[in-house]
């Protein structure tokens, strides 16, 4: 059974950082690219990065380049999302998706299986 599972999310002041995890099972990691998307409240759903475990290929939007780092860690089948400066416009439910081939795109349709999500906010 193909499994993805999200963890990490939380409460965030202004300039926070953390850490997202997104733990694959139930497929050939090196055979797929990982993808973080979100959506925010009233947003669409947006791609945020975009790591193939192929050749360690990224994308991240322009939204987030700069502050949030993606990176793979192939032994133990996770992909993890740094997310550092965070601002207030980051609040969203983030989902990590899994794609064959392993390329890299920020188009959600291609992706084949999704994980439920992790919250992140800032407090009210």
């Amino acid at each position: 059974e193909v499994q993805l599972v999200e963890s990490g999310g939380g409460l965030v002041q202004a300039g926070g950082s953390l850490r997202l995890s997104c733990r694959a099972s139930g497929f050939t990691f090196g055979d797929y690219a990982i993808g973080w998307f979100r959506q925010g409240p009233g947003t669409k759903r947006e791609a945020v990065a975009c790591i193939s475990n192929f050749d360690s290929s990224t994308y991240y939007s322009d939204s987030v380049r700069g502050r949030f780092t993606i990176s793979s860690d192939n032994a133990e089948n996770t992909v993890y999302l740094q997310m550092d400066s965070l601002k207030p416009e980051d609040t969203a439910v983030y989902s990590c998706a899994a794609l064959k081939p392993p390329i890299v795109t920020a188009n959600a349709a291609m992706y084949d299986y999704w994980g439920q999500g992790t919250q992140v906010r800032y407090p009210t």
